[in-house]
């Protein structure tokens, strides 16, 4: 079965032709599909003809109404826990990934790959946006060491085995891209073309583009924190070798150089200042990551959900449910990433 999942906000101007070819699509697949579409507290008539089209199109339009905005990924993750497909696509909703594509992921999961990425071809996007993408593209290889080159890109496919062990990740801050990518024994990435905007505006303002990066600055990796350690080394070695070199300096050529060495001890007072005050920001990221996450509030508030007849939950639910009734050893813990069967 294959589950496409799209987040919605604010996209009525482009939700009926997302539909139309979202259903086309799948039907051409000749296997049971569904769509389900996440509304992310949109302010337009989004809900009201996500509504419609699932009563439309029961258990094969799925809709989930969140009580409010909760962020693409929060909305992504509602979506993952409602789908039942064995393997997951997610989409946009602005059709600048056209659902045309689709096939060309599927093609590549039908073969074993756990993870399907999509690299965009012509992109229609400004210059700011594509230089913002290469950044966190590059920063994204580094961390993790999985080459794709298109994490921005929310075309993708998901083995039902990566999408459960997404749904038992408990942390509020979430780049589900590369998430899943730990997760995944087989990758692969596969060139979409890539459409211009029709109607509405990019929700990826220049302050939303700052924060995706610190979210993936302090989510991926502990770097920084090390970072610093060595910083304060060297910088514990360069003052070290500084100190003596004013001292040499001064009796050489007397209280006199450097005026006295006034200049000196304040430009080292600031460059120290700056340097804590970096710290400390890095600090507070990670520190309140912490108190999120010990809050353990939930992602989203899911008001209701339109379109399923049967009362059975979904594949993720069940296999949740599952592993909650297992009792585990005790003493042991469970550390092995999902693999698929044979």
């Amino acid at each position: 079965m294959l589950s496409i999942v799209a987040p919605v906000y604010n996209e009525e101007a482009s939700l009926p032709e997302l539909i139309r070819r979202c259903l086309a699509v799948g039907h051409q697949q000749g296997e049971r599909f569904e769509l389900v579409l996440v509304d992310d507290g949109s302010a337009d008539q989004s809900a009201k003809l996500i509504t419609e089209a699932a009563g439309s199109h029961p258990d094969v339009v799925i809709g989930v109404l969140l009580g409010r905005n909760c962020g693409q990924h929060a909305a992504l993750m509602a979506g993952l826990a409602e789908s039942r497909g064995d393997v997951v696509v997610t989409i946009d909703a602005d059709l600048q990934n056209p659902p045309e594509e689709i096939p060309k992921l599927l093609a590549l999961s039908r073969q074993g790959y756990d993870v399907v990425g999509s690299v965009r071809l012509n992109r229609q996007d400004s210059l700011f946006r594509r230089l913002m993408s290469r950044m966190i593209n590059a920063a994204v290889r580094r961390s993790t060491g999985v080459m794709m080159h298109d994490y921005g890109c929310m075309l993708r496919a998901y083995d039902r085995d990566v999408v459960n062990a997404l749904l038992q990740c408990r942390e509020r801050s979430t780049f589900i891209p590369v998430l899943a990518n730990g997760f995944a024994s087989r990758t692969a990435e596969v060139e979409v073309a890539h459409a211009r905007r029709d109607s509405g505006d990019s929700k990826y303002s220049l302050w939303k583009l700052i924060n995706l990066q610190f979210d993936l600055l302090t989510t991926m990796t502990t770097a920084p924190l090390r970072l610093l350690s060595v910083v304060g080394a060297l910088l514990a070695i360069a003052g070290l070798g500084g100190g003596l070199l004013l001292m040499v300096m001064r009796l050489s050529y007397g209280a006199d150089w450097a005026a006295n060495g006034v200049l000196t001890v304040l430009a080292i007072v600031l460059v120290f200042m700056g340097l804590q005050f970096i710290a400390l920001g890095l600090l507070g990221e990670y520190i309140g990551r912490i108190f999120n996450d010990v809050r353990e509030r939930p992602r989203y508030v899911k008001s209701r959900v339109v379109g399923r007849r049967d009362p059975v939950g979904t594949a993720a639910q069940q296999a949740t449910a599952a592993l909650a009734r297992v009792p585990a050893a005790p003493g042991l813990h469970d550390t092995a990433t999902p693999r698929k069967a044979g």
